[in-house]
């Protein structure tokens, strides 16, 4: 695959057209088995299933030196919260991925509750194939907070105590979400802020590299992909979901 692309289809068997180890990254955020307009709510038992064999498809289809984001929040029945990242972890566990970090996804806009406290974050896991993962930590540097700090004592004494490109961004990302006026919002209730898989993105792949999402949504992890000279693909069964994504990615290819 040579340039970035949306298919209409079901992940499983649009990952089937993949050769083993050729994604760099994989990108997503699966349904919540919440009743959202995309999805039909099931027992948490076969959403679960479900869930292991895409993951176990996923695993097959990653690079060596690959890297799968997969961002959840919490399935709600009846006012009772079981938090996906948790239930999900063992299929990763099983498939000898390595967790190297559980990213909290801060924002500031959701549901107000009113017999709980409000939700404001969701998880990411982040899991590596192998040891030898790509990681590219100087393009997604922050601002220090005290970029003008220098060492007071010992041989650096008088030198800058910080690295000058930024700080580790830490694995908390306070990052807007895509709600009501935000510039990027399109239809799809669940958007992608682009920030967010931007920095996913420049970190674990190269220029070139294959980036998939198997839930593909509004479009945002190929859109960015494309912009940043990586090779996008993304996949999602609801038509209209999938013609507001190439809509997205002609726009910005123009």
């Amino acid at each position: 695959m040579k340039k970035s692309k949306i298919i209409l289809g079901d992940c499983i068997k649009i990952l089937d057209k993949f050769k083993d180890e050729s994604i760099q990254i994989i990108i997503t955020s699966p349904p919540y088995n919440i009743g959202k307009d995309y999805e039909k709510k099931v027992a948490l038992s076969d959403y679960l299933k479900w869930q292991s064999d895409v993951v176990e498809k996923c695993a097959m289809k990653l690079k060596d030196e690959g890297s799968i984001f997969w961002q959840v929040g919490n399935y709600v029945n009846n006012g009772v919260v079981a938090p996906l990242d948790i239930l999900l972890y063992p299929i990763f566990d099983r498939l000898k991925l390595k967790l190297r970090n559980r990213i909290i996804w801060t924002f500031g806009h959701g549901l107000h509750c009113s017999r709980r406290f409000s939700g404001r974050h969701e998880a990411i896991l982040w899991f590596t194939k192998s040891d030898n993962y790509v990681f590219n930590l100087d393009p997604i540097r922050i601002p220090q907070k005290y970029p003008e700090k220098k060492y007071y004592k010992g041989p650096n004494k008088g030198k800058y105590s910080c690295n000058p490109l930024g700080k580790n961004p830490s694995d908390v990302w306070n990052i807007t979400n895509v709600k009501a006026h935000h510039p990027e919002k399109t239809s799809h209730p669940c958007q992608f802020p682009e920030e967010l898989v931007r920095r996913i993105i420049l970190s674990c792949s190269n220029q070139g590299d294959v980036v998939f999402d198997p839930f593909l949504g509004s479009g945002t992890t190929v859109v960015v992909a494309n912009k940043l000279k990586r090779i996008g693909v993304g996949c999602d069964v609801v038509k209209d979901y999938v013609n507001i994504a190439r809509a997205r990615l002609a726009k910005r290819r123009d």
